[in-house]
């Protein structure tokens, strides 16, 4: 009798697995960290080799005195435009992952820019280092030898997705989900399917690439050295897709937030993408119950990482807690805010060559107040690309539905609140991709329905700010980022 679900959350920081029940509710986690390289200014990889490694770590963990037989589907949530390289008849990495905050092929974008009106048209996104096309573009041109290899069809390009369901069935399936492949600019999100012109047009050789297929899909199933072999694997999504469905934002017009490293903000648009623009990029939600759903999205590059940036390199706080502690302990910021452009700044500016800046600091300014600015400059961003979205889809957001790291600051939500003038509801559930990727499985393998599963009870935040109060503070937040763009 199937009874559980192994759900995987592979994120930007760390490697998540969990164990699911039938009612939809985590019995068992295991989680580890991977390295995270910075060899220079802008640059961000992963080990692919490692994030292997702890995958599998995790998946042996969690089903540890579970019989196979009881383990109706493996289920994968992914750190999305992060862009692997592996040998395709070995499955081993060839270099480091280039990951979604890396911004070092700026200088070719620049080069393609020409086409940026094509590549909009078809993949719903602007032209960015951003995204897999120019991360892999720039490694290929970098390497002869691995470009020559490529050429080959020797070697596999893709998002993580498709790297662990490759290692995961011993190579016998190269797959990724329509969700991750919209995010790749390679992809058109109107035919689902690769684009020749595209990857001509950033030389990728096409054979690369990984087969598409709906996240409800058949992604074959395990048979990688060291874990439970044969278990079908579906419910695969990108983690901000993964969390779309995790809330239940299934319908057009709803919208949610996730506060991770970064923020990606959702709006569903339905079956039909909406035009997108101001740094707004129209996605593929998921691919299910044989429909496509589509996504306004906007994109913070950082978000939970400026209060990683606060504790760790600033040193002005020693975890969160004492993050919510001090910015409690004054009313205001006293007119200072920091604009995080770490690596540039994500919608609705997309300004790779920003960086950020403490802006409005004055000899009465403490340590309480610039951390009191780093945590509200979380809030700003999603209200910026809010307020964008629902001008470029013609809409009201009525109810905002967040989660991540972010949703225990009550801080941070209240000001989110009265930024956005609207109900914030905030998830009392931390693994929400890994939850909604478990969901997908699950309705897939008839493991339960959605009146079986077991949802948190989100909790509430009512605007406290009139309107003018709102616009007021929304027009200095914006006066800042003004002072550190280059556009």
């Amino acid at each position: 009798m199937k009874k559980y679900l192994i759900s995987i959350d592979q994120s930007t920081s760390a490697s998540k697995v969990m164990l699911v029940d039938a009612e939809g509710i985590i019995v068992k986690r295991f989680s580890k960290r991977h390295h995270q390289y910075y060899d220079q200014p802008g640059w961000a990889e992963h080990d692919t080799e490692e994030i292997f490694l702890n995958v599998c770590e995790g998946i042996r963990n969690v089903t540890e005195g579970i019989d196979s037989g009881e383990i109706a589907a493996l289920a994968i949530s992914n750190q999305r435009e992060t862009t692997a390289f592996w040998d395709r008849s070995t499955g081993k990495s060839v270099r480091r992952a280039i990951v979604w905050q890396d911004v070092r092929a700026a200088g070719l974008c620049r080069e393609l820019s020409a086409h940026g009106d094509l590549v909009k048209a078809r993949t719903g996104l602007t032209l960015s280092p951003y995204y897999p096309a120019a991360k892999a573009a720039h490694a290929l041109k970098s390497d002869e030898a691995l470009m020559k290899r490529a050429a080959n069809g020797e070697i596999c390009i893709g998002t993580i997705d498709s790297f662990l369901i490759y290692r995961l069935t011993g190579g016998r399936r190269f797959s990724t989900d329509v969700s991750n492949a919209s995010r790749t600019q390679l992809f058109d999100i109107r035919r689902l399917c690769f684009d020749k012109e595209l990857c001509e047009l950033f030389g990728i050789p096409f054979a690369c690439l990984a087969e598409p297929i709906p996240s409800d899909g058949d992604f074959g199933v395990t048979a990688a050295s060291g874990i439970p072999a044969g278990i079908p694997i579906t419910g695969v999504l990108g983690d901000s897709h993964a969390s779309l469905f995790g809330h239940g934002c299934v319908k057009e017009g709803m919208v949610k937030t996730s506060y991770g490293t970064g923020s990606s903000v959702m709006l569903n648009t339905g079956e039909t993408p909406c035009e997108s623009g101001r740094g707004l990029s129209a996605s593929i939600a998921y691919g299910w119950q044989g429909r496509t759903d589509y996504v306004l999205e906007g994109n913070i590059t950082h978000s939970g990482d400026t209060l990683v940036w606060l504790c760790d390199k600033a040193e002005m706080a020693s975890d969160p807690a004492e993050v919510e502690k001090l910015a409690s302990s004054v009313p205001d910021t006293d007119g200072v805010y920091l604009v995080p452009a770490f690596s540039g700044m994500g919608a609705p500016y997309f300004d790779e060559s920003a960086r950020a800046a403490f802006i409005g600091m004055n000899r009465s300014t403490t340590r309480a107040h610039m951390v009191r600015a780093a945590l509200e400059s979380m809030a700003y961003q999603n209200a910026d690309v809010i307020f964008a979205m629902a001008e470029l889809a013609r809409r009201n957001v009525q109810v905002l539905h967040a989660d991540g790291g972010g949703c225990k600051n009550e801080l941070l939500m209240r000001l989110q609140a009265d930024l956005l003038g609207c109900e914030v509801k905030a998830s009392d559930e931390s693994e929400l991709s890994a939850l909604g990727a478990a969901y997908m499985a699950g309705f897939k393998t008839g493991l339960f329905t959605p009146q079986t599963v077991k949802r948190g009870c989100p909790r509430s935040y009512l605007p406290q700010s009139d309107e003018n109060r709102r616009a007021a503070l929304m027009h200095s937040w914006r006066g800042a980022v003004q002072r550190i763009l280059h556009q």
